[in-house]
C-alpha cells in the first residue's frame, strides 16, 4: 500500500487556514494488522479542526500535532468506502461504505482504527454520514452524560444552529427534553424545523434576563458569564459550558472551560468542563439514532477539496449553519 501518491489538504506549521494550508500530493497511507484504509468519499469540518490548524491556544500545540496525520494531512471526520483491511480486522471487507474518526481525514484516502469505524446508516448518504463525527459525540455526551438530561425536562441550548447544537436540539428531543434553542434571526426556522419547541432571537432576547428558568443549559458559545448564566437555571438545573470565545495566545480561550471546572467544586448549578471522546459505543449509537430518523445531518454547504482551504476557513468565521463537508 505504501508509495503511491493522492491529493490531500496539507498542513505546514500553525496559522490561518489560507496561510498554512495547501491542496497537494502526498503519499497514500498504508494500513497496519489492525487497521483499515478508507477511500474517503466526504469528511466534515468541525470548529476544533480549525483551532488546531491555527495551533491555538499555543499551550494546545502539541495535542494538535499528535493529531495530524504522518504525511501532514488534517482533518478527523469522514465517511467512505473501505479499501482494504488488516489481518486482524473482521468487521469490515473491502467496498463496505464506513464513517467514523481518524487522522489524515482532508484526503482521498485515510487509514482509521477499525474501533474507529461504523457502517453507515443505511437512509443517509456518505456526505451526511461524515458530518457524525466530533460535534455530535459531543453533544450526545454532554447532554446524556454529563447533563443526565431526563424525559420531560427543560433544556436551553446556545448555538442551536451550528455543528454541535444542531446535533444537540434533535438528541435532546431524542431524550424526552423540552428544547429551547438560541440562534440569530436568519437561524430561527432552521432551529425550530430541526425539533426545537421553542427559539429565543438573541439578537432581540437575552436569555439569562429573561426570566425562564431551565434544568439544563448546554451553552456552545461562552459569551456570558458562568454567575448571569446560571440565572436561568431551575434551583436544582446544572450549567453545561461547551462554548468558550475564540483562543488567542498562549492560553487565551482556555479561561472559560478553566473557570467552569474550578466552580463546579464550589457551586451545585455548575458543571465542570469536558471533552467528548470517540468511541465505538457511542458511534453505534449515533448510527442508531440516525437510522431510527432521530438525528438527520444539517449541512451547511459543500465544497470540493479543491476549495477545501476555502471550506475550512468558512467553519473558523463561526456562522455555519450544522456542517460543512468536503467531497473527494
Amino acid at each position: 500500500m505504501q508509495g503511491s501518491i493522492m491529493k490531500g489538504i496539507i498542513q505546514d506549521g500553525f496559522g490561518s487556514p489560507g496561510d498554512v494550508l495547501t491542496v497537494g500530493e502526498v503519499d497514500k497511507p498504508g494500513v497496519d494488522d489492525d487497521g483499515v484504509l478508507v477511500r474517503v468519499r466526504a469528511a466534515s469540518i468541525h470548529i476544533g479542526d480549525v483551532y488546531g490548524i491555527r495551533g491555538l491556544p499555543k499551550a494546545m500545540r502539541p495535542i494538535f500535532s499528535s493529531i495530524t496525520a504522518k504525511n501532514g494531512v488534517a482533518g478527523t471526520d469522514m465517511a467512505g468506502t473501505v479499501e482494504a483491511v488488516g489481518k486482524n480486522v473482521t468487521q469490515f471487507q473491502p467496498g463496505d461504505e464506513v464513517f467514523g474518526s481518524c487522522k489524515g481525514a482532508f484526503a482521498e484516502y485515510a487509514s482509521a482504527k477499525g474501533e474507529a469505524l461504523a457502517l453507515k446508516p443505511s437512509n443517509l448518504t456518505l456526505e451526511q454520514s461524515c458530518a457524525i463525527g466530533v460535534s455530535a459525540f459531543t453533544a450526545l455526551q454532554g447532554l446524556r452524560d454529563r447533563g443526565n438530561l431526563q424525559a420531560g425536562q427543560t433544556v436551553l441550548i446556545t448555538g442551536a444552529s451550528g455543528g454541535v447544537g444542531t446535533f444537540a436540539v434533535q438528541i435532546a428531543k431524542s431524550l424526552g427534553a423540552e428544547v429551547t434553542g438560541v440562534c440569530s434571526t436568519r437561524n430561527i426556522d432552521m432551529v425550530r424545523s430541526n425539533g426545537a419547541d421553542h427559539v429565543i432571537d438573541y439578537t432581540q432576547q437575552d436569555y439569562t434576563t429573561g426570566g425562564q428558568e431551565y434544568d439544563l443549559i448546554f451553552d456552545n458559545i461562552g459569551n456570558h458569564s458562568l454567575k448571569d448564566t446560571r440565572r436561568a437555571l431551575t434551583p436544582d438545573g446544572l450549567l453545561l459550558s461547551n462554548g468558550a470565545p475564540a483562543p488567542t495566545g498562549w492560553f487565551g480561550g482556555l479561561g472559560h472551560p478553566l473557570r467552569a471546572t474550578t466552580a463546579s467544586m464550589f457551586v451545585k448549578q455548575q458543571g465542570r468542563a469536558f471533552l467528548s471522546m470517540a468511541n465505538k459505543e457511542d458511534l453505534a449509537t449515533l448510527r442508531q439514532l440516525a437510522e431510527s430518523g432521530e438525528i438527520t445531518p444539517v449541512i451547511d454547504r459543500t465544497h470540493p477539496l479543491a476549495e477545501g482551504v476555502e471550506a475550512i476557513s468558512h467553519v473558523g468565521e463561526g456562522h455555519n449553519q450544522g456542517t460543512t463537508i468536503i467531497t473527494m
